[in-house]
């Protein structure tokens, strides 16, 4: 049934990608203009997700579960940063092919996905994987993708996204509630996160040139591994470790993150090599594949951890 309901949800915001290659198509806008939009997604849509979640009633209960989304987000990264790098080095894998390996979609496919398949009082805990996420793709990610040597703590904690999940954090535990005019503007605006990506990604695609799309000859083993093989580590780590045990609902606050590494390669490193200079065509031309097969794997990976 989940899985189901995955599929319809994954095809609905593929409805929003043609969208895009429309309007590029009719003319009305530029694939260019999606550099604009990439910018309002990171700054601007991204944070306003994050603290959207944590707006939620404090529980003890809701905080155990946090914790245990944290932690099984933040051993899957591990993991994963280190199979990764192990297969960087054997298969010569670049900084484009690395991160998109390791990074998901989850920030942008996540909430609505959950929302539809689990309900919106699940969402919180995709606030877990995204915090862990957001602060890799801010540091390890970016050092990998730009080739830098080291990581300034410095921008990494005062990137509107890192600011975003510390006040997010602070206001949950501190039963804060926005005023409900700022909710309301906070919840219109993160729920552009899936529809904004998928426009983009849209209008990315359609000045893509198919000739360079199938010159990228690794292009296809990078799917197979980013789709497949990184969803059954997770697969295996979250359904066979004691780790579900530890509180009520374990098993399904870990589907969350195991929903959020089973979704795409990360639209981010898209945007983020738009705005920094680096390879953006290969980079989107793995997150459209990755996108356009996911309606395949992901309800799949689903029906195998539910088995």
């Amino acid at each position: 049934m989940i899985s189901l309901i995955l599929a319809k949800k994954i095809l609905s915001l593929f409805l929003v990608m043609a969208l895009g290659i429309v309007l590029v198509r009719c003319g009305i806008v530029r694939s260019q203009d999606s550099k604009v939009l990439s910018m309002i997604s990171l700054y601007l849509v991204m944070p306003c997700v994050i603290i959207s979640s944590f707006q939620v009633e404090y529980q003890p209960e809701i905080l155990n579960g946090l914790l245990l989304a944290l932690a099984a987000s933040a051993l899957l990264h591990l993991v994963l940063i280190v199979v990764v790098g192990f297969l960087g080095k054997v298969l010569k894998l670049d900084g484009v092919e690395e991160t998109s390996l390791i990074y998901s979609n989850a920030g942008n496919l996540i909430i609505p996905i959950v929302t539809a398949i689990l309900g919106k009082e699940w969402v919180i805990y995709t606030s877990a994987f995204l915090s862990v996420q957001l602060f890799l793709l801010w540091s390890h990610a970016k050092m990998k993708l730009c080739g830098e040597k080291g990581i300034d703590l410095k921008k990494i904690l005062t990137n509107i996204n890192m600011i975003a999940i510390f006040a997010g954090v602070l206001l949950f535990l501190l039963r804060i509630q926005l005023p409900a005019p700022v909710q309301d503007a906070v919840d219109s605006i993160s729920s552009m996160v899936g529809p904004m990506g998928m426009l983009i990604l849209g209008m990315l695609i359609a000045e893509m040139d198919l000739k360079k799309l199938l010159s990228y000859h690794r292009l296809w083993w990078i799917t197979l591994l980013r789709l497949v093989g990184i969803p059954l580590i997770g697969i295996v780590l979250l359904k066979y470790s004691s780790l579900a045990a530890l509180v009520p609902e374990g098993r399904t606050i870990l589907l969350v993150t195991l929903l959020a590494i089973c979704t795409p390669s990360a639209s981010t490193l898209t945007q983020m090599a738009q705005v920094y200079g680096k390879d953006a065509d290969y980079a989107s031309a793995i997150n459209v594949v990755t996108t356009l097969l996911c309606i395949v794997t992901m309800p799949l990976m689903v029906a195998l951890y539910q088995m």
